[in-house]
């Protein structure tokens, strides 16, 4: 198609050219130009070629005597732009004293100085050098006065003071002018100060940027609703808070849980067990199986008998049983208990697991089994080595006899080759 384009603009030049040569033609002009005796006679198209011809000869002209000026700045332009990219490569690579002498070299040049300085700012916050990262900042904010603000703000968050960089974002924040960058550091910071208000109100403008991925923004906005969840005053201001999120939001497993831990610490274990077994109706939650058995009230022995239910669709969940056996510690079930708990651990050894493990050998009265088992439960956490119980040749329990058939998240068995 471009070739067409050309083809026919060539024949429309061509078509130009020949019709005015043949109206030059006809009258080709007359120019008499006189100074001091000098006197030339010409046409009007031969004065335009001169004039173009002298034009270009004095371009030429002020080029070259500006040739040896200008190589100077060049070689200042490309030993500039060079040190920018190696500087930013060294901030990549985790050189970061390279990395910011660098980028304080490169920033001499003006049209790099804005970006430079915001590089070895954040090379400087990197290395923990965080006064003469906001130094940086204080001269890069001349050039890009917003990114400086919203990279001041992150290095202030990272020295432990997100009030300071809440306020920084504040102002802006209420004008609605923040950049993207700008409302996720304003969320953060606003978490770390423990000001979910303004911590929510920003998800929604952080959310309509795109700055975040669907996972990224996900998590994050789980940390919000759990830390205002956790703010929550009182019973009744929890329950108008949960009534007043969206369905999707509802249905979180770990904003369930915060919602269940927090309304149960206010006594209200009802409406927390009805969440959490509406939940595990809707989808299968290995976190919200954790909360169910670790939530109190009176009913355990009634909880107990429904999550044991649940053993046909889930025979080797190990967070289940897990759940099965702090229920019958709970209620002094001992021995169903290290049932339970040493299926858990065969299957997913947890510190949990170790620890409730201990509390029914304790009950049982086998103070050396119980104190190996936490002794396990330290180990696990610390990620040291896991030593199995006395009469076992090893950590690992045969699980066979109750696994004779496996079940999809559904409860639908799996047909075995």
């Amino acid at each position: 198609m471009r070739l067409w384009y050309a083809i026919g603009l060539l024949v429309v030049a061509a078509a130009l050219a020949a019709f005015g040569w043949h109206w030059v033609a006809e009258d080709p002009g007359y120019v008499l130009l006189r100074l001091r005796g000098w006197r030339v006679e010409t046409t009007v198209v031969a004065a335009l070629v001169i004039l173009l011809l002298a034009w270009a000869l004095l371009t030429v002209l002020w080029r070259l005597a500006r040739w040896p000026f200008g190589a100077f700045s060049r070689r200042h332009r490309r030993l500039s732009q060079r040190r920018l990219g190696a500087g930013l490569i060294a901030l990549m690579e985790g050189r970061h004293g390279d990395a910011e002498r660098d980028l304080n070299r490169a920033a001499r040049l003006d049209s790099l100085r804005g970006p430079a300085l915001l590089a070895a700012a954040e090379a400087a916050a990197r290395r923990g050098e965080h006064g003469r990262a906001l130094e940086a900042l204080n001269q890069a904010a001349q050039s890009a006065p917003q990114a400086a603000r919203v990279l001041r703000a992150r290095v202030l968050r990272r020295e432990g003071r997100p009030a300071e960089a809440l306020a920084l974002l504040a102002p802006e924040s209420d004008k609605g002018t923040l950049t993207p960058g700008g409302w996720r550091e304003l969320v953060q910071a606003a978490l770390a100060s423990g000001d979910v208000r303004r911590a929510r109100e920003g998800l929604a403008p952080l959310q309509k940027s795109g700055a975040l991925g669907n996972r990224a923004y996900a998590a994050l906005e789980v940390q919000v609703l759990v830390a205002t969840l956790n703010a929550a005053a009182d019973g009744a201001g929890l329950n108008t808070l949960w009534s007043q999120l969206p369905k999707t939001q509802r249905r979180v497993p770990a904003v369930i849980d915060a919602y269940a831990r927090r309304a149960a610490a206010f006594g209200l274990t009802l409406p927390a067990m009805d969440e959490v077994e509406s939940a595990l109706r809707r989808e299968w939650s290995p976190l919200l199986i954790e909360t169910y058995g670790t939530l109190a009230g009176d009913d355990v022995e009634a909880r107990l008998r429904r999550a044991e239910g649940w053993l046909d669709a889930h025979p080797n969940d190990a967070n289940l049983l897990l759940t099965l056996g702090r229920m019958c510690v709970r209620l002094k079930l001992w021995g169903k208990a290290r049932q339970y708990l040493q299926r858990s651990l065969a299957l997913a050894p947890s510190a949990g697991a170790w620890e409730t493990l201990g509390d029914a050998s304790a009950g049982q009265g086998d103070a050396e089994q119980s104190q190996r088992c936490y002794r396990n439960a330290f180990a696990m956490m610390r990620g040291e080595t896991v030593r199995p119980p006395s009469g076992q040749a090893s950590g690992v329990i045969d699980t066979t006899a109750i696994a004779l058939e496996e079940r999809d998240e559904h409860g639908v068995p799996r047909m075995r080759e």
